[in-house]
């Protein structure tokens, strides 16, 4: 291991220790504490920008101006989905893999980035570049509205001919593939309501109740719903004579009895579509289901601000091709388009109306969002200098 994957590894075990829950505020901006040095160091202008008006922690942005090339927007985040009660909290080496929580989502790819734009300082490439870091503070739950929360990543994304995004790299059957297409990812919440009465009464003049509304309902989304590229989850319901919900909807309470008529019942879920066309067009699908309700009960759809979809287009095609051409100077397969059913929601989306876009530039691994998530050390190098003559390639 030479000294820059030393300083890399040393720099990755820090920020792993940094909890950055993105309901801890100050351990987000301890990440951007220690980020911000590194990226001055390069000649890079640094501002952080506050988001309390949303109860998040706020984003750090990077930029180096210039005028050769393409105006390249890197995008990343630095919270986890591990808050401060979470068990898992320390970086444990382990051979050439290492386990913590955010290694390998995203604190692996923030460092995969940095060493690529050192690599380029060191070879007086950055020199006339015009990049942009954009590091979010919310990408695991953005904050709420996104017009505030993704305002200025969207304004970014407007004056950028190319975005690439450092979420994971992926791999299927041993080959290395990337992102040209995300899914959307919206929560919802369906609340229903019936009449309280002894349950001899069910069926009857006091109506089905509160629960078998929404289980009504629920079934027939899992019968009605189904199309390729869709997912619709239900993962959280409870149901009784009455339903308390946390702030966050995160953990329900249901209190009543065997014989008593629900008065309440709520389940909460997301879906997920490949084109944002799709989504309407479903979401409207479940609210028709959920205004036929049975007698004596009401239900109520409601959904939440999400991430849009980012659907396949000719540019983020050629941005593929572009990143091919390295891959071959580098001896490394071509790699194909990721399935974008596979991957997750991610803030590349919004940008994605206005410029170019490809993600998967970050760490391989395996676990995101669980204890036990794993960064493969050995890999870090290779992607590094992937994405290094990528930048290059794309600054000339």
């Amino acid at each position: 291991m030479n000294s820059d994957e030393q300083r890399s590894l040393r720099l990755l075990e820090q920020l792993v220790n940094i909890n950055s829950g993105t309901l801890n505020p100050a351990g987000v901006r301890k990440v951007a504490d220690v980020l911000r040095p590194e990226f001055e160091a390069l000649g890079f202008t640094c501002r952080f920008i506050p988001m309390d008006a949303v109860q998040r922690a706020g984003h750090l942005v990077a930029e180096r101006k210039g005028t050769r090339g393409k105006r390249v927007l890197l995008i990343g985040h630095m919270d986890t989905v591990f808050e401060l009660d979470s068990p898992f909290q320390r970086f444990v080496r382990n051979g050439d893999k290492a386990t913590g929580p955010g290694s390998e989502d995203m604190k692996g790819g923030l460092v995969i980035m940095l060493s690529a734009l050192k690599a380029m300082n060191a070879a007086g490439a950055l020199d006339g570049a015009n990049i942009t870091v954009f590091l979010t503070g919310d990408e695991e739950r953005h904050g709420n509205p996104v017009s505030i929360s993704r305002g200025d990543l969207i304004e970014a994304g407007k004056n950028s001919d190319a975005a690439l995004e450092f979420e994971a790299g992926v791999r299927v059957a041993g080959h290395d593939e990337a992102s040209i297409a995300r899914r959307s990812s919206y929560s919802w919440t369906l609340k229903t309501t019936g009449k309280e009465a002894h349950s001899a009464g069910v069926f009857g003049t006091a109506g089905f109740g509160a629960i078998y509304e929404l289980t009504r309902i629920l079934d027939r989304f899992r019968q009605e719903l189904r199309e390729e590229g869709v997912t619709y989850n239900v993962g959280l319901m409870a149901g009784g004579s009455a339903v308390t919900a946390d702030q966050a909807n995160a953990a329900l309470t249901a209190t009543g009895k065997s014989n008593i008529i629900p008065a309440a019942a709520q389940a909460s879920g997301d879906l997920r579509t490949v084109t944002d066309e799709q989504y309407q067009k479903i979401s409207r699908h479940m609210e028709q289901i959920a205004a036929e309700h049975l007698p004596g009960t009401t239900a109520a759809l409601t959904f939440g601000e999400g991430y849009p979809a980012m659907p396949e287009t000719d540019g983020n095609r050629a941005l593929l091709r572009e990143l091919n051409d390295v891959n071959r100077s580098l001896g490394l397969e071509a790699m194909e388009p990721y399935d974008p059913v596979l991957r997750g929601a991610g803030d590349l989306s919004f940008v994605a109306p206005y410029t170019a876009g490809i993600s998967g530039l970050g760490s391989f691994g395996k676990g995101a969002h669980a204890p036990g998530e794993t960064v493969e050390l050995s890999s870090q190098t290779y992607q590094t200098r992937r994405v290094a003559l990528f930048l290059y390639a794309l600054t000339r």
